[in-house]
């Protein structure tokens, strides 16, 4: 790949900093480890790029944005907080072996993290480039969806930096994605001696379950899956409560749209039973056009790398939805997100620093089109 930079990315100092993020556990809603991350974080970007990491309070725990300075024209995007909870590391130590980095989030997503970083600093000029690093992304994004939005709108390109897709492919779109919690309430009762006298939540909620499962559209990449349910308190009482919680994604706004007016409309079966349901499709949809011109440019730095539409979800969704162009995927190349066999390939980290770096060149050279900032 040719990219211009001042010096040569080194796997060894990215191995370096990525044991470091490691060794310091992080998973969400975990406030004193978020912070003792955020300052990690922090200290990286700042060893590295030069400058000064501001951490961002909230009630999620700190995100950490850096900026080079000058008119800002390129975000580059990731998320410090992880899936798997404290002690994992105990049990999973970082380790590097036969060509395999591994440990909790290695790929999901503080390799993607680390190369991005590593990307940047080798660049001769950084000016225009910022660095947002968020804490809540694997619960929801809720407390820095709106600085995720104000920096992309203001930057105009946004390179998301989460683990790629299957064979290193970039991410060119994403379905929205949502989850909604059905709360179903009825009446105990004896289920021995009046059990005709109670209003059995659980019967409802599987007629709920039913009519939930045939909000599914295959055909139009909408999948609508309920995945967690309960009920009940002892063996011989009729249910009085039952909860059905549901995962959904979509792939256009028409069907979030049409998916969030269908459960607003669902109704009981049975008489006296009541139906609440709380949630929404909270990421929308990131299509492919969002990262046409991006992905383009990928190629022409690193031709035959491939693009892939995928259903998972990540804060690249709301930058697309403002017109942002936005090209996801630009971390680690790996695999085992969220699971014990989590990995990152080491002999691909340098390739993935330069790519992100030459994106960033691509972009300020205005070879790119980008977002009319505002």
């Amino acid at each position: 790949m040719t990219m211009d930079t001042a010096v040569a990315v080194s796997v060894d100092a990215m191995l370096e900093d990525l044991r470091t993020l490691v060794e310091i556990e992080s998973p969400s809603r975990e406030l004193d480890a978020l912070t003792a991350s955020a300052k990690a974080v922090a200290a990286v970007m700042e060893s590295r790029l030069g400058g000064q990491a501001v951490l961002v309070e909230s009630e999620a725990g700190p995100h950490v944005h850096w900026s080079a300075g000058g008119d800002p024209k390129v975000l580059i995007l990731g998320h410090h907080d992880t899936v798997f909870p404290l002690g994992t590391l105990e049990r999973r130590p970082f380790t590097v072996e036969d060509g395999h980095a591994t440990g909790p989030g290695v790929f999901d997503m503080l390799g993607g993290l680390v190369q991005a970083v590593h990307g940047v600093a080798a660049l001769d000029d950084r000016s225009g480039v910022e660095i947002l690093v968020t804490a809540d992304e694997e619960v929801g994004s809720r407390s820095s969806r709106a600085l995720i939005e104000e920096r992309a709108l203001a930057c105009g390109a946004v390179l998301v930096c989460e683990g790629a897709a299957d064979g290193g492919a970039l991410k060119t779109g994403r379905k929205g994605c949502g989850t909604f919690r059905v709360t179903v309430a009825g009446r105990a009762s004896h289920a021995g001696l009046e059990p005709a006298a109670g209003v059995n939540a659980l019967i409802e909620a599987a007629h709920q379950v039913l009519d939930i499962a045939a909000l599914a559209r295959p055909d139009a990449g909408t999948t609508v899956t309920p995945t967690v349910a309960s009920a009940g308190t002892l063996d011989n009482v009729v249910p009085a409560e039952a909860t059905v919680v549901v995962d959904v994604r979509v792939e256009s706004a028409d069907e979030k749209e049409r998916v969030e007016s269908a459960f607003a409309s669902l109704a009981p079966h049975l008489d006296d039973a009541e139906v609440a349901v709380e949630g929404a499709v909270g990421r929308p949809p990131m299509p492919e056009s969002a990262s046409a011109g991006l992905f383009a440019a990928a190629r022409r730095l690193l031709p035959g790398i491939g693009g892939k539409a995928v259903g998972g979800g990540s804060d690249g969704n709301f930058t697309a939805a403002l017109g942002v162009p936005t090209l996801d995927g630009l971390g680690a190349v790996g695999g085992g997100a969220h699971a014990d066999h989590e990995y990152l390939v080491v002999g691909a980290m340098a390739e993935r620093a330069e790519l992100v770096a030459g994106l960033v060149n691509a972009i300020r050279r205005g070879s790119v089109p980008t977002h009319a900032r505002r």
